[in-house]
């Protein structure tokens, strides 16, 4: 028997956060036939958003942490655009992940598998996508990631 999204979910201990509205003109997904945009989703944890800056005193393990926090973000944000059944999730298709940083650090990639292992975690195979890792010298909020997504649901 294959376990479910929300079984490896509950096996790794998350629990999906109710998904945030739009703070702007914008929503926070949009679904164009068998395609699901997400918007970037900024790394917070339940005690508010995660701040920092690699390169500047935030470590590579903890921008892993934040990327992988911004993943649990977009899954809820999926699970929403999915009416609530993560089973319709065909594949991931695509995640562009932000990462705060100084002009030196050039470890982005590192950074955002916090976020790629997740989905693969969750969703094995279909968890596979394509992917872009891009620093950005400040990000909203000043947290230290933001992931957005592709997704392909059935």
């Amino acid at each position: 028997m294959t376990r479910s999204a929300e079984d490896r979910l509950t096996g790794l201990g998350i629990t999906l956060p109710t998904p945030p509205a739009g703070v702007a003109n914008y929503l926070p997904y949009v679904q164009s036939g068998a395609l699901v945009f997400i918007s970037g989703q900024i790394s917070q944890s339940e005690q508010g958003p995660i701040r920092g800056r690699l390169g500047d005193g935030f470590s590579v393990d903890e921008g892993r942490a934040a990327a992988r926090a911004s993943a649990v973000s977009l899954i809820a944000q999926l699970k929403a655009a999915c009416g609530g059944d993560l089973s319709r999730l065909v594949r991931v298709v695509k995640l562009t992940g932000f990462v705060a940083c100084t002009p030196e650090f050039t470890e982005h990639p590192q950074v955002i598998n916090g976020a790629s292992d997740l989905f693969v975690e969750v969703f094995g195979d279909a968890g596979r996508h394509a992917r872009a890792a891009v620093g950005s010298a400040s990000l909203p909020l000043g947290v230290a990631v933001e992931v957005e997504g592709v997704f392909e649901i059935a």
